[in-house]
């Protein structure tokens, strides 16, 4: 089976069933903060409790992606996803019998595992049946599953509370995961390209880490999850503070709640944009345009008063922008590693990402504990924003890594 130049069956339901498992991972991610304030009800409990169980689900992300997630280059994309798919729907289900903190970071935690072994699996095998030439745009597409599910988790959120309570939004995420499950397992293929000989299951090639920290792609690599981690910093940085600091400038409440959400359509509409420019080779360019843009647009908030239509323009241009670049970072990497080693490389991105998503909110927090104004909160935000375009020039180098190793394997397949 080998990448389609043009969508077909054969190629379109494999991309469903991946925006799908998305989806699901968007809903799930976003499930737990829903039915925080309900619980804080029922057991009693002040909110800051709840933080480890928060906080457990980006921690089992961060090791299964790392510790699990590089199986798939070894024993193949769709049992990992079925088995993490697998594992993710026991898990949301598990978390509605939760009845004490503990218990609820425990299940969150092995959901986080689930995710974590999905997720960079999910990415690698889309990139790798997406059309010849729509790359970028396919697997832009196939990830705003993430940000539809959380926006569906918050729209189903009250009449499944209504129905069943908190557990309500569990036990349908669950039976969503189990029925997504039988669906994969009927009609999810093998990624293409490791049913290539040279890249079989038990090569001694598969000795992944190894091979991606240390040259030709330790830079790639390096480069690779420290870009995907500094824009997760700013990306959170940004989303985590903005219902707090935008109030403080005199912006109402439910304004500055609504601009969460103009921030996510933003990156959407841009990140869509950004992908179809990714395609024609423009990658280092858009990329450098899009971070300026929104470097730009954060330093400009000292330059407006705070009204919401101009924050609320420069807000979409910046937030819109950081969260666009994140969706497109990853479809442009995918170019920077040969296929066996493809899920292990997302899954080192996507656990040191963690450490700035983690870090966005903490780095926010003193930056706003230091007394800094809103206009210079969002001025500081802009130095990770240049940080990135100093990044994103080095990615031809990164790619030179990649073309390095794959030229010794093209004359010699078998090579270790």
């Amino acid at each position: 089976m080998n990448a389609a130049t043009a969508f077909d069956r054969r190629t379109l339901i494999p991309l469903i069933l991946c925006g799908l498992v998305m989806f699901i991972d968007g809903y799930d991610l976003n499930a737990m903060p829903l039915v925080v304030p309900y619980l804080v009800e029922e057991l009693g409990a002040a909110p800051e409790q709840f933080s480890w169980a928060l906080s457990a689900v980006l921690l089992g992300l961060g090791i299964g992606a790392i510790v699990l997630a590089p199986l798939g280059d070894r024993i193949g994309r769709r049992p990992m996803i079925l088995l993490a798919t697998g594992v993710m729907a026991v898990t949301t289900l598990g978390t509605a019998t939760g009845s004490t903190i503990t218990e609820f970071t425990l299940w969150r935690l092995a959901t986080g595992l689930g995710l974590g072994a999905c997720l960079p699996n999910v990415t690698a095998l889309v990139a790798e049946i997406a059309p010849a030439g729509r790359g970028a745009r396919t697997l832009t597409i196939v990830s705003m599953g993430i940000a539809l599910g959380g926006i569906a988790a918050g729209l189903l959120a009250p009449p499944l509370v209504s129905l069943a309570g908190w557990h309500g939004l569990f036990i349908f995420g669950g039976a969503a995961t189990f029925a997504l499950l039988l669906a994969l397992m009927l009609l999810l293929p093998e990624s293409p390209k490791l049913e290539r000989p040279e890249v079989a299951p038990g090569s001694k090639r598969q000795v992944a880490f190894v091979q991606l920290l240390r040259p030709p792609l330790l830079f790639s690599t390096a480069l690779f999850a420290g870009l995907y981690a500094v824009n997760a910093l700013v990306l959170y940085l940004i989303v985590s503070w903005v219902p707090t600091v935008l109030p403080a400038a005199g912006i109402s409440v439910d304004t500055a709640s609504r601009f969460l959400s103009l921030i996510q359509f933003g990156g959407l509409i841009i990140g869509l944009g950004l992908s179809l420019l990714l395609d024609r080779g423009w990658a280092v360019r858009a990329l450098i345009a899009t971070y300026s843009c929104a470097a730009a647009a954060l330093l400009m908030f000292g330059l407006f008063q705070p009204d919401p239509f101009s924050w609320g323009v420069l807000l979409l241009i910046a937030g819109g922008g950081i969260s666009a670049a994140h969706l497109a970072i990853m479809a442009v990497a995918v170019g920077f590693f040969p296929p066996h080693l493809l899920s292990s490389a997302i899954g080192i991105a996507v656990a040191v990402a963690r450490l700035g998503a983690i870090g966005g909110p903490v780095v926010g927090g003193a930056v706003i504990g230091a007394g800094a104004s809103t206009a210079t909160f969002f001025a500081f935000a802009a130095l990770p924003a240049f940080l990135c375009i100093g990044a994103v020039l080095l990615i031809p180098r990164a790619r030179r890594g990649a073309e390095a190793l794959a030229a010794p394997e093209a004359a010699n397949p078998t090579a270790d």
